[in-house]
Order: C-alpha cells, then sequence, then structure tokens
C-alpha cells in the first residue's frame, strides 16, 4: 500500500498531535477531526494541518488506496467517522501502533509508567538535544525549552513516552525503558492493580536483549521474562543510580551527586562505577530530581558524556503543566499541575511543601473520569487532606458517561480539611476574586487548563 494521507480521528489529542506532526514533516498530507479546539489543534493548524470539529465524514479522503487513518482509542466506538472508515476498507490503525511502527525504525527509549513519564520522558529528550546528540522524540505534554511535543533529529534515537492506557505500550520493542511507577490506575481497562502490573511485565519483557531496564527501586514487578540488565534508581533510598551530599537549597531546588554503577553502554563501551558531582536540576522539587535521575541514567547507558548530561539537567525548563510555577513571590505564587492520581498529587504537595515552608496552600481539584473517582475516592480524599484548603470541582467525564451515585462529593465528604468547598468550575474565578491567596495550585487533566491564564492574570495583578 502506498500512502499519500494521513487522517487523524482525535487529532488533538497530545500523544495524536506529536504524530501528527512527524506525518506532516515527512510530506504527507495530514488532516483530522477533534472534538473541540484547542492551543494544540490551532498549532496543527499554523503547521498546515486541516482540522475540522464536527463529525463529517465528507471530510475524509476518498482516496482509500492512499489514506492511513489513526484514531485514539478514547474516541467512542460508535463514532459516525470511526465507523465509516471501518465499512470502507480504509487502513485504520490506533495511535499505539502507528508509533510502534515508526519506533521499529530506530533506537527506542521507552519511558513507562502510571505517573512521572512525562516529565521523565521530557528529560531525557532534553538531555539527548542539549548534548548536541540529538534524538526525536514524541512527548505527552510540551517542553518548556523547545515548545513542542514532538522532536525530530537525524541521529537515529528514538524517545517515546510509553503509555499504559489501554495497553498501547505493549506496541512498542525497546532497547532502552524506564518504569517509574505501577500505581493502580485505569482500573476501568485492566480491572486491578496486579492486572496492570502483568501489563508493566509483559513490557519490561519486550525490551531487547542487551539492552536496559531503569527500574524504580520499590516497584515490584515480575521480571521473569526480561532479559535486559535492570538497574534501579530512587531519589530516597539508596538503588544503583541514586543521590548522595544532598542538599536543599532556596526555592525547593536541589544540588547533589550522582552515583552511578559499573555499567555497559548499549554501544559497548565498559564504564567502571563513579559519582557525578555539583548535580541539579532546572526546575525545584524533590519529584523532579527523582525524574531526572531516571533520565539520566538512560543517557549515561546511551553513551552521553556524564558532563553533558549534567548541563543538560540544569538546563532543563520542565513541561507545561507538570509542577508549572507560574508565578512565585513572597506575598502570592501560583502553581499548575497536571495530577489527576492521588499519588501524583501526594508527591506534588510534598515538594510544595520543600519550595514554599510553612506557606498556607489552597488546592482546586477537577476530577478526571467517574471510574477513577469512584475506585480511589478514598485514596484522593487522603492525599487532598495533605492541603490546607480545598475547592473541590464537578467530574471532567472525558470518555465516560455518568455512573450513577459517582460525583465529587464522594471524594468531599472524605476530605479531612475545615476549609473545603465544591463549586463548579465557571464559579471558580468569581470565588477567587475576593479571597486571600498565599499559594494556589490547580490540578488535574481534564479542562481545568482553561483557567490557568485568567488565574495567573488575577493572582499577578496581586504582586
Amino acid at each position: 500500500m502506498t500512502m499519500k494521507n494521513v487522517y487523524f480521528i482525535g487529532i488533538g489529542g497530545i500523544g495524536m498531535s506529536a504524530i501528527a506532526r512527524y506525518y506532516n514533516h515527512a510530506g504527507y498530507k495530514v488532516s483530522g477531526y477533534d472534538k473541540t479546539p484547542s492551543k494544540l489543534t490551532a498549532n496543527l493548524e499554523k503547521e498546515g494541518i486541516e482540522i475540522h470539529f464536527t463529525s463529517d465524514v465528507s471530510f475524509i479522503p476518498k482516496d482509500v488506496e492512499n489514506t492511513l487513518v489513526i484514531y485514539t482509542p478514547a474516541i467512542p466506538k460508535d463514532m459516525e467517522e470511526l465507523v465509516y472508515v471501518q465499512e470502507n476498507g480504509y487502513r485504520l490503525i490506533k495511535r499505539s501502533r502507528a508509533l510502534g511502527e515508526i519506533a521499529q525504525e530506530q533506537k527506542c527509549i521507552g519511558v513507562a509508567g502510571t505517573h512521572g513519564k512525562t516529565t521523565t520522558s521530557t528529560l531525557l529528550a532534553h538531555i539527548y538535544t542539549h548534548s548536541g546528540e540529538g534524538c526525536s522524540a514524541f512527548l505527552g505534554g510540551i517542553s518548556k525549552n523547545y515548545h513542542t511535543n514532538l522532536l525530530l533529529s537525524k541521529n537515529p534515537v528514538l524517545v517515546a513516552e510509553a503509555d499504559e492506557f489501554d495497553r498501547s505500550f505493549l506496541q512498542l520493542f525497546p532497547d532502552v525503558a524506564i518504569i517509574t511507577s505501577t500505581d493502580a490506575d485505569h482500573l476501568d481497562i485492566y480491572g486491578d492493580e496486579s492486572t496492570i502490573k502483568g501489563a508493566f511485565a509483559e513490557f519490561a519483557g519486550q525490551i531487547k536483549a542487551g539492552g536496559a531496564l531503569i527500574l524504580k527501586k520499590g516497584v515490584e514487578i515480575d521480571l521473569t521474562n526480561v532479559k535486559a540488565t535492570v538497574y534501579s534508581y530512587s531519589f530516597k533510598e539508596e538503588a544503583d543510580f541514586s543521590p548522595c551530599n544532598v542538599e536543599l537549597l532556596e526555592g525547593g531546588y536541589f544540588r547533589f551527586s550522582l552515583r552511578h554503577p559499573a555499567y555497559r553502554t548499549i554501544g559497548g563501551k565498559e564504564v567502571p562505577a563513579g559519582v557525578i558531582e555539583g548535580c541539579t536540576v532546572g526546575i525545584p522539587g524533590w519529584v523532579n530530581v527523582e525524574n531526572g535521575i531516571a533520565a539520566a541514567a538512560a543517557a549515561l547507558l546511551g553513551g552521553l558524556e556524564p558532563g553533558k548530561v549534567k548541563d543538560a539537567l540544569a538546563a532543563f525548563q520542565g513541561v507545561e503543566r507538570r509542577f508549572d510555577i507560574h508565578l512565585n513571590t513572597p506575598k502570592v505564587a501560583y502553581i499548575d499541575d497536571y495530577a489527576h492520581h492521588p499519588k501524583e498529587i501526594s508527591s506534588a504537595i510534598s515538594s510544595m511543601r520543600n519550595i514554599f515552608p510553612g506557606r498556607k496552600l489552597t488546592a482546586i481539584f477537577q476530577p478526571h473520569l467517574y471510574t477513577r473517582t469512584r475506585d480511589f475516592a478514598e485514596e484522593f480524599a487522603a492525599s487532598l487532606s495533605l492541603a490546607d484548603e480545598l475547592v473541590l470541582l464537578d467530574i471532567y467525564p472525558a470518555r465516560e458517561l455518568p455512573i450513577e451515585g459517582v460525583t465529587s462529593e464522594i471524594i468531599f465528604n472524605r476530605v479531612n480539611l475545615d476549609q473545603k468547598i465544591m463549586m463548579k468550575k465557571e464559579e471558580v474565578l468569581g470565588w477567587l476574586e475576593d479571597k486571600e491567596i498565599d499559594i494556589l495550585v490547580t490540578f488535574g487533566a481534564g479542562d481545568i487548563d482553561r483557567l490557568i491564564p485568567p488565574i495567573a492574570g488575577m493572582l499577578g495583578e496581586r504582586i
């Protein structure tokens, strides 16, 4: 099959848009559908990609033989355009399959985990790029260093965010992989935690012989079928890759030395055990140091020079919507974070306590998915209770229909805070107008991001 056209159903997603950019850059005629306009779709349109926002099969290229259709599993199965391409003989593949086919041609480094993978993969792609080695990268967020979720390079190294949703990461057979976490999530797909761990074990078993698995210490998966060399990493515990001589600096930044074991690079070079002294990560928070250690480990195993890895870590500017500090003054601060799992929220608040010791933390949280709210109501309540004050919004449904009895209230009733309130997203700005704020954080993976510019503007006027 020759291919001239690539059509995307759900083109505005962060993972889908990166693949759309890739094919557009490669010279294919790229177009697609998404439900709502966004900053991402506007950027795609600027790059010459045609997008429409009402399901309409007339926009699908009629040249069936020369058209590849890529869809996201977040699209309902009965969606008109999806049904049309299924019934009319188009080659139709999921986003994960498209990424897997692209990755086959390159030395792939897959970054997986129920949380931490976006920052870690973006860090790793940045280390390769900043060092001058270069890499291509498909990222699950917008890099603040490069203002994109897609990097392209002639160096045949591909950094891929390996997403566990819908078992997407099982389309990848990487040379090196990082696994940051395997906490229970996506129980609508997996059913229980043991099934999730089984999928991560299967992913680990797909790493090529002679490759490497960089595994967060304490993450327990079955390594029986792993052909790669396994290395551990941690911020808080001694591991193969871990920090020593750690100093907490002003503003929640850390200086540390990075210990590494003796290792053989993927290129075959033998490296003795050692310490890279005086490391820093360019964004605050111990969580980001831990992500930086994982990314540094993959870069070192890939053969990058320690000095270049150290310099790149210090120059990292972060990822949009991942511990994204918009304001940081003694009077008022505002952070936005994509956290939508209880462990992510707990880790983020823990890091914020390092950065802003003794200050009052107000959290605004928009739960994401009815199933996740139902499955983790108690855990969400415990993590949100680590704040000083909570504003809880309605559930963002994403791809799901409502579930009877499942509302934000099942979290709210369990939150152990005197200062807590429920409201609609549309009420937030009015509530903030007369509210005294010290530290504000917005959490969530839904459309809470629409509030970021007006909140940052409103609080910025108070400085």
